[in-house]
């Protein structure tokens, strides 16, 4: 594998009253830790495994601990039973590479231009990828001394400078970009029906390791089994150092495609089998952990990258009770599951505290003895208290963003929306609100109920904390829409 060639900042810890980072020790000797070893690091002096595992357009209402009736997954209803369930938690942003930017570098999308006025997503024809200058989290955790990896979906830049060998992961199994893309069948209304009908060759997305093609169409229909494998893989050949592993699945996106062994396996049908082909999936990397008696330095995080795609029906999953779905920014399209594992030292239970998953970045350097770079901006969070019992959720606003126009902002319970509008073909039409919709996410979190008449005061606070949000974002220029030759 290439050595990066990219040159990375220098970090350096950000004062006490930054949103960031405080140090290990100062985790060390809460009740909800277990023992903590010289370090102050709960379980020892090594500190934990970071494992983070994402499913692509999975819905809030897709798994059985958030509700879904029909679907089994017994692996992730184990994580949220032993571990912390999140009912609030949130993508970054409604689509597939603006939310995984942020993950991965703490920072609202906006701030590393990743984002577009044209195209939402990177696209094979793309000529942009995640800049060099920004620091991710394979990055930082690597500094502090962890092997990394990645198995699965990268979406921030298919060209060799923007892989993810060259932002911090040392190795890397998976496909680059999206699997409906690399499209081998022509244009025309029988291409949506082959979505709902899919052949591997009708798209010629490549399979990769490291910076080389492996396969090329990728043989999805095994894509799912094989990332398991290569997760498992990857912890074997770790056991013995901290590792951080990024594990964002393919699946469910469209199209849908799973092996002889879940064919036909849910009644949910074809959908329901991929979820729980993942489920099993996840049920490989927590079974790995307790094999290897890491489960105790591990943590483990499931979520996915945006909500469903509900323009494809029984195809495209469920956000449950919540609103919409993929590409908007009512909560069926941001709000996700979120489950938090870690045997020992997280207590279980369910919080309706707001979290984002470009918290992640901030919680996982925290955990890991480093620091969150401060020579930027970072707009993720340290959710450690909350995962640890030690203190009051730190993150109180969520900033919905789409095609880089924040179009609401949540303020504790209340929301407010500046613009409404469907994708993919569904309504509403876009609709620009002055005054804005206000929606009590406590008592509606459907988002059924206008209450900004009846709330003034509550409209007030969330419209002047977003204006105070919009007076702190800086912007990079966007990149989705710079095509590459050819």
């Amino acid at each position: 594998m290439p050595e990066s060639r990219k040159t990375v900042l220098p970090r350096r810890r950000l004062p006490p009253a930054a949103v960031c980072v405080l140090t290990l020790a100062a985790l060390s000797g809460h009740g909800a830790a277990a023992p903590a070893g010289e370090s102050g690091q709960p379980g020892g002096d090594r500190p934990p495994n970071i494992v983070i595992i994402t499913a692509d357009d999975l819905g809030w209402g897709d798994l059985g601990s958030y509700g879904h009736p029909n679907i089994r997954t017994p692996h992730l209803d184990r994580m949220a039973a032993q571990g912390q369930r999140w009912t609030s938690f949130y993508s970054q942003a409604p689509v597939c590479s603006p939310s995984r930017a942020a993950l991965l570098t703490g920072r609202i999308h906006l701030r590393s231009g990743m984002f577009g006025r044209r195209q939402g997503v990177f696209f094979p024809d793309s000529g942009a990828g995640l800049p060099a200058e920004e620091i991710t989290l394979a990055e930082a955790l690597r500094d502090a001394g962890y092997a990394t990896g990645i198995v699965g979906k990268w979406h921030l830049g298919h060209r060799p400078e923007y892989l993810p060998t060259r932002h911090g992961f040392d190795s890397w199994f998976g496909i680059p970009y999206s699997n409906d893309m690399d499209w081998r069948i022509p244009s025309g209304p029988g291409r949506r029906a082959a979505m709902f009908d899919p052949r591997t060759d009708y798209w010629h997305v490549p399979v990769m390791r490291d910076e080389a093609v492996i396969e090329r169409p990728a043989d999805q229909r095994t894509i799912t089994r094989r990332y398991a494998e290569e997760a498992v893989s990857f912890i074997e050949s770790h056991r013995d150092r901290p590792f951080f592993l990024y594990l964002p699945h393919t699946m469910p996106h469209m199209p849908l495609f799973r092996s002889e062994d879940f064919r036909g396996r849910s009644s949910a049908g074809v959908y329901g089998d991929v979820i729980e082909e993942i489920d099993w999936a996840v049920g490989q990397v927590i079974e790995t952990l307790e094999r290897l008696d890491l489960a105790e330095r591990t943590l483990v995080v499931f979520t996915s990258d945006n909500g469903p795609w509900i323009s494809y029906r029984t195809h495209g999953g469920s956000a449950g009770p919540l609103r919409h779905g993929k590409g908007t920014t009512f909560e069926g399209g941001m709000r996700v599951p979120g489950l938090f594992w870690w045997p020992g030292t997280i207590s279980p239970g369910v919080t309706q505290a707001i979290g984002s998953a470009m918290d992640l970045f901030t919680t996982a350097i925290v955990l890991g003895g480093g620091a969150a770079p401060g020579d930027r901006p970072i707009d993720g969070v340290d959710l450690s208290p909350v995962l640890l019992g030690t203190g009051p959720a730190p993150r109180e606003t969520m900033a919905y963003y789409r095609m880089g126009e924040l179009f609401a902002f949540r303020l504790g319970r209340h929301k407010a929306h500046f613009v409404t509008a469907g994708r993919y073909g569904l309504p509403p039409e876009r609709t620009d609100h002055n005054p804005p919709l206000l929606f009590d996410l406590g008592a509606d979190p459907g988002e059924r109920y206008d209450v900004a008449a009846g709330n003034p005061d509550a409209l007030a606070a969330v419209v002047a904390a977003a204006e105070a949000h919009r007076a702190g974002m800086t912007v990079a220029e966007p990149l989705f829409d710079l095509r590459g030759p050819g």
